[in-house]
């Protein structure tokens, strides 16, 4: 469909940026405003059959003064209710008639409160934002290769495996990590280089206030072996001087994952990871 003064292009090409842009959770605004559509009987044609994604559905009418009644009992006013819910004065009004009004609580207090709710509103929509660019950039991914994982692999290892040195021979195939996606890659790369599983050696390193049993489980689970087959664990003595901020339930130490008599294997990701840095595009000027 084309515009009269050419605005808009070619209407499948924007049906198709239209749908890609809402299946990466963008609002009707936002791809108005991204593929430059001011018409809404149009927008409404390039996105027909698409649903919207879920954080831009209004809430229910009951659910909203279900909310605003709550909201009234705790003594909030109604400029503060509107500015919690995005509704009007005049419905909040019709919900919450019946409840008692509050105690007029002094202006400070008041303009506190107002100012951290806006704050606390603020920081709930950089959450969204955040969310939907995640989840957008990981779509972007599609598929892994295996060149994409033997690539992804040669560059975790050389980033976070041990290394020899010359001043301290040390061809050991070491990783350690506490990211259970990351080791997840580092198995799979494992795999694709063919290495048995037999020759893994695993091993926990924890600190002492730390739940060892449940952290050795955790990563048990995690590859797939009986907790029995891990060698013993690494406890890091507490330092009181030391604040630290690894603590509470999620915290399970890391993974140490040893592959057996891997001098050989060593030296071919040492070289892999020179031919990687030899080839690599230089924008160097």
């Amino acid at each position: 469909m084309a515009h009269p003064h050419g605005k808009y292009a070619d209407f499948e090409t924007l049906r198709e940026q239209a749908i890609a842009l809402r299946r990466e959770g963008l609002s009707r605004r936002q791809i108005r405003d991204r593929i430059h559509v001011d018409n809404n009987d149009l927008l409404n044609r390039l996105l027909e059959g698409e649903p919207p994604p879920e954080w831009t559905r209004r809430p229910r009418q009951d659910d909203l003064r279900a909310r605003a009644r709550e909201l009234r009992s705790q003594g909030w006013t109604y400029d503060q209710i509107q500015m919690e819910l995005g509704c009007s004065k005049s419905s909040i009004s019709l919900w919450v008639r019946d409840l008692p009004k509050p105690e007029r609580r002094d202006p400070r207090e008041q303009a506190k409160l107002a100012a951290r709710k806006r704050w606390e509103h603020e920081l709930a929509l950089r959450d969204k934002e955040r969310r939907r660019t995640k989840e957008a950039a990981a779509r972007e991914m599609g598929m892994m290769t295996d060149r994409d994982l033997f690539i992804a692999g040669v560059a975790l290892y050389w980033a976070e495996g041990s290394k020899d040195k010359p001043y301290d021979r040390r061809e050991n195939v070491l990783f350690v990590n506490s990211d259970p996606g990351v080791i997840r890659i580092y198995l799979a790369w494992l795999d694709l280089l063919g290495i048995e599983r037999e020759r893994l050696r695993y091993r926990v390193m924890i600190h002492m206030t730390a739940d060892v049993e449940a952290a050795e489980q955790f990563w048990a689970d995690r590859v797939g072996v009986d907790v029995s087959t891990f060698q013993r664990t690494t406890i890091k003595k507490h330092n009181p001087k030391t604040v630290r901020k690894n603590v509470g339930e999620d915290y399970r130490g890391c993974l140490v994952i040893r592959v057996a008599q891997g001098a050989d294997l060593y030296r071919r990701i040492e070289g892999w990871w020179k031919g990687m840095v030899a080839m690599a595009p230089t924008r160097l000027r």
